[in-house]
């Protein structure tokens, strides 16, 4: 009787921590799939207030709308910023909850560089279209289409290079390693490595539950809800294929994706590539903190991996 006894207790309390590790799975689920972008308002006030933003800049640089279709069934927005006379273009791909505007800082130094740059919104994010995020698995196609748009406007023979921040980093990663490697050059800033294993980081460290059992569940409801897994959000195994050159960078004190994560993707990467980690900045804030040191870290990539780079500065500006 006691063994019996024993038994329905066990029973019960493992139905019961299934149930519970369900729920859980289910309601992360839903935070990373809904998660809240930041208000426009906000996002300007902020950048205004760094002095990241110049309006009157902004204003008189001559730009274009672009309005591109998703292969996934929504609109893209974004912005062609063209304040030089070339054809050379970065395209800027911003982390989540942020938007189009906080890419724009990049368009100056990139300016300075000798690139126009496109700045646009993820799904979900500012004006663009669709209902959740996907952590780069169903960005990197919206990218992929972006790339086909810019290439139509500047041609096949012009620089393209993609620089992405944060989850933007991992989009960019995602698209050259598993989609196209079709951009010149790709400049990879606090990506994470492996999306898994930096959503076990996150609950381990904020969350009183069993991660492990967390990310299985969550794993299983993404897989039904979304049609993706997280093994398709692995940025460490698709930089192996990626044969552009590729700029890594990071800050040490990084605290939500560690440094450790680009590290991995540096020694994944086949060559043509370069690391940079920076000894300040919180997330996503090296160019923030160190902007001159930043830029100087790109000009000397550009210069050791792109060839006809300083052919096209000196030359006639490209009509």
């Amino acid at each position: 009787m006691v063994k019996k006894k024993f038994m329905l207790a066990s029973s019960i309390a493992t139905t019961f921590l299934a149930t519970a590790t369900a729920v859980s799975g289910f309601m992360l689920t839903n935070r990373l799939m809904y998660i809240k972008p930041k208000e426009a308002a906000f996002i300007y006030d902020r950048e205004v207030k760094a002095k990241r933003f110049d309006e009157a800049w902004y204003n008189g640089c001559s730009k274009d709308e672009l309005t591109v279709q998703s292969p996934n069934g929504y609109t893209i927005k974004g912005i062609f910023l063209k304040p030089l006379s070339t054809k050379n273009t970065m395209i800027i791909c911003h982390g989540v909850t942020e938007s189009k505007m906080n890419s724009v800082k990049y368009a100056r130094m990139y300016e300075r560089l000798g690139f126009n740059t496109v700045v646009y919104d993820h799904r979900r994010h500012g004006d663009s279209g669709g209902k959740t995020t996907s952590y780069g698995h169903y960005e990197k196609y919206d990218l992929q289409a972006i790339v086909q748009a810019v290439k139509a406007i500047i041609g096949e023979e012009a620089l393209l290079g993609i620089h992405g921040e944060s989850m933007g980093a991992a989009t960019t990663l995602l698209y050259a390693g598993t989609v196209e490697d079709h951009a010149s050059f790709y400049i990879s800033d606090c990506a994470f490595s492996d999306f898994r294993e930096l959503l076990a980081l996150i609950i381990k460290n904020s969350i009183s539950i069993d991660f492990k059992f967390a990310i299985h569940f969550t794993n299983i409801f993404i897989r039904m809800r979304e049609g993706y897994s997280f093994d398709h959000v692995n940025p460490k195994l698709a930089v192996k294929n990626i044969m552009k050159p590729t700029l890594f960078i990071h800050s040490e004190p990084d605290d939500f994706i560690p440094s450790s994560m680009t590290e991995q993707l540096f020694e994944a990467k086949p060559d043509a590539k370069m690391l940079k980690i920076f000894k300040v900045g919180a997330h996503a804030q090296s160019f923030n903190d160190s902007p001159f040191e930043y830029e100087q870290v790109i000009t000397k990539f550009l210069h050791d991996f792109i060839g006809n780079y300083w052919v096209n500065l000196d030359s006639d500006p490209i009509a």
